[in-house]
């Protein structure tokens, strides 16, 4: 996976916006109104993502190319490095847990959020993610 397919996958998923709040060269992907990913500009070979805070740790244990998230919540969101031994599928994956873990916790109000889940579900996104735990 690199830069552009990062960013084209996370705009597929239903709703997400692409936003620049931080400065001109953080991309910053929202569901709701809330961040799921995001990418500097000049650190293009990693993203942030939120997530699971057991996955979080199982996730940095398992590969290299997972660390906590540098300037973000340490138990919430992780770094992922483009290369390493993860796949893009395993990748995307991750986009979709966090995509589908901030819409679950952090969308309100609740009506919002069972609107963007029901999308979600319809346009055939799921935590596989999860399942791996």
């Amino acid at each position: 996976m690199d830069i552009e397919s990062f960013r084209d996958y996370c705009l597929s998923l239903p709703e997400v916006e692409e936003t620049l709040p931080f400065d001109d060269s953080t991309l910053v992907y929202k569901i709701g109104g809330r961040m799921f990913a995001m990418l500097a500009l000049e650190r293009p070979d990693h993203f942030a993502v939120k997530c699971n805070p057991d996955r979080a740790l199982m996730l940095r244990e398992r590969y290299f190319q997972v660390t906590a998230a540098w300037h973000l919540n340490k138990r919430h969101w992780n770094d992922v490095a483009f290369e390493g031994h993860m796949s893009d599928e395993q990748l995307r994956a991750e986009l979709r847990h966090s995509y589908l873990t901030v819409i679950r916790q952090n969308v309100t109000p609740r009506a919002r959020r069972d609107d963007l889940l029901a999308l979600a579900a319809a346009a055939g996104v799921v935590d596989d993610a999860e399942c791996e735990i």
